[in-house]
């Protein structure tokens, strides 16, 4: 099953001890291999300090990624006996919104870290704007170093309604305030001592017990076709007419049987079976990779999509989306051409319209720009050469994503998210 893999993204500013909470986390839970922390703890006393320093398990990375070396997001990956982690560890600073974006678009929760001492900084606020943009269902706002401001239950409440005023501002549906003290480990793993005032999970406990199967969107059947398989046969009679169509399951429940529908052509048919890699199965959901046979014999290829007949996409050359620009080599401006890619359809575009560029530290619409920059996010409209089977982003984040592409270099320039389709 899919759904014991949690994804989560950890976001704060510089300083606010993110790397000693992810140390802390894969040490507590006996995630480490002992010549890991071994190495740790050597470097530790060489470099005289009294506790093992668990940030060390993780600053290697980061001393790659800020040196320009390709790591932008630095994954991590743990179990518990109840689920699988994977930890996107995103940059605090501006100039690198990019990877924040890229780490957190595929994340089921968000941890947005703040010190105890210094409370919400612009930073933790345009890291919550940037993990609500991206739809991530859960947020946490982890209240770290409480021990440096004496596990002062004043303190913690005075953030939790600062942040709590401010995130009515942006489309949060789930939130939980976590004090902690990554350092000594109150909290993080095990509930802690030092805070008796404080009723709720430790922030492990939490990770392993939030509910993210009810986040997919199992309503909305779609289907995007990536690989059209015939597989030519001749000496085996049963292969000679064999099609199937894989893909990645990107929203809905598919059963054999189902009558569903294909776009472009909107012609009907039925499911006949569905294969994965282990074999037959009796139903496919997200994000499943599986393979389908029809019952009808339907010209299909890559970038088609399979739905179900009463309940489709938008069949669109044209989207409104807010875009977050990622090219230091280039600006968008309209009328920029570019490449769209989306699901599995690929498709010359142009920017017919720059809206407002969005400032993410104050929410501030400049509806007087006229182009985005590097980690600056505005709201466009783009117009394809093909049509788009689209849904908005806040309704179906694989069918209401794209990425754009720049033709000459063939490099990534953008990552959209779809607010109007058609």
């Amino acid at each position: 099953m899919s759904t014991d893999i949690l994804r989560f993204a950890t976001a704060g500013s510089v300083d606010d001890g993110k790397s000693t909470l992810i140390g802390r986390l894969l040490y507590d839970s006996k995630s480490i291999f002992e010549d890991q922390l071994d190495a740790v703890e050597r470097t530790s006393r060489t470099r005289g300090e009294e506790q093992t320093n668990l940030a060390l398990l993780t600053d290697g990375l980061r001393a790659e990624r800020e040196q320009g070396i390709t790591i932008d997001v630095a994954y991590r990956y743990f179990a518990t006996p109840r689920r699988t982690f994977i930890i996107a560890d995103t940059p605090g600073h501006i100039q690198y919104t990019r990877n924040m974006v890229t780490g957190a678009s595929t994340s089921d929760l968000a941890i947005i870290l703040v010190d105890a001492r210094k409370g919400l900084q612009e930073q933790s606020r345009r890291h919550a704007f940037l993990a609500t943009l991206l739809q991530v269902p859960h947020l946490v706002l982890a209240v770290n170093k409480m021990d440096l401001v004496d596990y002062d239950q004043q303190r913690f409440e005075e953030i939790k309604q600062e942040f709590s005023a401010f995130a009515t501002k942006l489309d949060v549906t789930d939130l939980t305030f976590i004090p902690l003290s990554a350092l000594h480990g109150d909290n993080v793993v095990d509930r802690s001592l030092n805070m008796p005032w404080y009723d709720g999970p430790s922030l492990l406990h939490h990770l392993e017990n939030v509910h993210i199967a009810s986040d997919r969107n199992l309503i909305d059947v779609r289907f995007p076709v990536q690989y059209v398989i015939r597989p030519h046969k001749a000496d085996d009679p049963e292969l000679h007419d064999y099609r199937g169509y894989a893909g990645q399951v990107a929203g809905g429940v598919l059963k054999p049987g189902d009558e569903v529908t294909h776009l472009p052509s909107g012609l009907d048919t039925r499911i006949a079976k569905i294969l994965t890699a282990d074999g037959e199965v009796e139903e496919a959901f997200s994000p499943m990779s599986v393979t389908l046979l029809l019952e009808d014999d339907i010209d299909i290829s890559r970038g088609d999509m399979i739905c179900r007949p009463n309940n489709k996409p938008a069949v669109t050359q044209d989207v409104d989306a807010m875009i977050c620009w990622m090219a230091e080599s280039r600006r968008l401006t309209p009328r920029s051409k570019l490449i769209i890619k989306h699901t599995t359809r690929t498709a010359k575009a142009v920017v017919r319209d720059l809206f407002y560029r969005l400032d993410v530290n104050t929410l501030h619409r400049d509806e007087d720009a006229t182009e985005l920059a590097l980690n600056e996010i505005g709201r466009v409209s783009l117009r394809g050469t093909q049509p788009l089977f689209a849904d908005e982003y806040k309704r179906n984040r694989m069918t209401g994503g794209f990425i754009l592409i720049d033709e000459g270099t063939n490099t990534t320039v953008a990552a959209g998210m779809i607010v109007q389709a058609g």
